[in-house]
């Protein structure tokens, strides 16, 4: 894979990082409904991608990214620094955690993570790719803790997550105080079962809103609908 996915307001630069641009990534920055706020929070930004995204659609925002892979944080720095958005992007190479316990009353409109998934399975080669994947169930008991407690009032979190950590996580947000507020079933093709959930949940309570979107129309053709989703996004569309 090329170190530079080009996009058609920015580039990314993957070098370094152990998870490049893919399915996830994008659709969950196409899809994010961070209207309206002006403080949005990227957690594990890895590449960029997903803030860069959020900062083209929504010009209002300040989005600051935290990422605990050193190389990565470098790369995704350099990524905001060479975009036209570099004024409102804001890197952290650290830990979420480390970033909370240095600005514990600091809240945020919006919150957005594509966090590592992969409950207790095996590791997978090389360790930048096990740390950006391979998780268990106390990881995201921190996270779900850590976004609530740092969401505004009438804040909102957007995951995308496969259907068994979203389903763990969904309880955790019980646990925590906070709402599901809607599902977007990410599907391979029509007849398939959804393989991700994009989850949006907040502290204030609000009818759940589920729609779907299919990926593939037919095998290596991309459906109306997906390319519609990504069409300010990818040169190929």
């Amino acid at each position: 894979m090329a170190d530079i996915f080009k996009f058609k307001q920015f580039d990314v630069n993957q070098s370094g990082c152990a998870m490049k641009v893919n399915t996830d990534g994008v659709l969950l920055g196409a899809l994010a409904n961070a209207e309206g706020a002006s403080t949005v929070l990227d957690i594990g930004t890895g590449t960029g991608v997903i803030a860069l995204m959020l900062a083209q659609r929504f010009p209002n925002a300040n989005i600051e990214a935290v990422e605990i892979d050193a190389a990565a944080a470098e790369t995704a720095d350099g990524n905001f620094k060479t975009s036209q958005f570099a004024d409102r992007l804001q890197l952290y190479a650290t830990a979420f955690e480390e970033y909370f316990e240095a600005c514990p009353d600091k809240q945020f409109d919006f919150i957005v993570s594509n966090p590592p998934f992969f409950l207790n399975s095996l590791a997978s080669p090389g360790e930048k790719k096990n740390l950006a994947r391979h998780t268990d169930g106390a990881f995201f008991e921190k996270l779900i803790g850590s976004v609530a407690r740092h969401l505004k009032p009438a804040g909102t979190c957007a995951m995308i997550l496969p259907l068994e950590t979203a389903d763990m996580v969904k309880g955790l947000l019980v646990e925590d105080g906070m709402h599901l507020l809607g599902i977007v079933d990410i599907k391979s093709f029509e007849h398939t079962a959804p393989h991700r959930e994009i989850i949006t949940f907040g502290g204030q309570p609000t009818a759940l809103q589920r729609t779907e979107l299919i990926i593939y129309a037919e095998p290596k053709v991309y459906s109306q609908a997906y390319q519609h989703t990504l069409k300010e996004f990818l040169t190929i569309f």
